[in-house]
């Protein structure tokens, strides 16, 4: 068996596995309002919400919110960098591709879904407002779960992949704002 055959097999065994808990919070968006909230979180996630936020935090905060910025900026680029990577060279299909029983709620950005990009966007976009400015922790941790929860809900990720992404989101988040402390103590 090669390689991509081997990755393959193994994200099956995973889905077969996942499954169940993917099928149950699917069913959540059979609720018209839980629908349309996943789906606006989910929109939203696209960044928008992030967008906004790195360019209004100089401009409510001033010049002392630019590390902030950019350090959200730096982690996006190479958030999108390492996740590309892994769904181009991983190749998981996304849960309602391969079961009938995932029912998509929102239309994918892309056609792989380990890992989950808006996941792992959300965990470090959020890690780093927090660490420069912890007040926004109300706003942005709840924000972040839902962001989360929202790509199991709406059938485009697995429960693997949000955790993925959470790891990923994280580790880029503390390697950029780690590395960004040597430039600018």
């Amino acid at each position: 068996m090669n390689r991509e055959a081997r990755i393959q097999a193994f994200f099956e065994r995973m889905g077969e596995r996942e499954l169940p808990m993917c099928v149950a919070l699917n069913r959540w968006q059979d609720r018209c309002r839980v629908h349309g909230l996943f789906a606006a979180v989910s929109r939203l996630g696209d960044g928008v919400f992030w967008y906004t936020l790195m360019l209004g935090l100089p401009l409510v905060m001033g010049r002392a919110a630019l590390p902030a910025a950019v350090e959200m900026a730096v982690a996006g680029l190479l958030g999108r960098a390492v996740y590309g990577l892994l769904k181009r060279n991983l190749g998981r299909r996304r849960p309602f591709l391969h079961h009938s029983e995932v029912r998509l709620g929102a239309v994918p950005l892309d056609r792989f879904s380990f890992p989950s990009g808006h996941t792992l966007h959300a965990v470090s976009f959020t890690a780093l407002a927090v660490a420069h400015y912890p007040a926004l922790a109300w706003l942005l941790v709840p924000f972040t779960v839902l962001v989360a929860l929202s790509r199991v809900v709406l059938g485009v990720h697995y429960p693997t992949d949000v955790a993925a992404g959470i790891l990923i989101g994280a580790s880029v988040a503390w390697g950029v704002h780690i590395s960004a402390g040597l430039l600018y103590p």
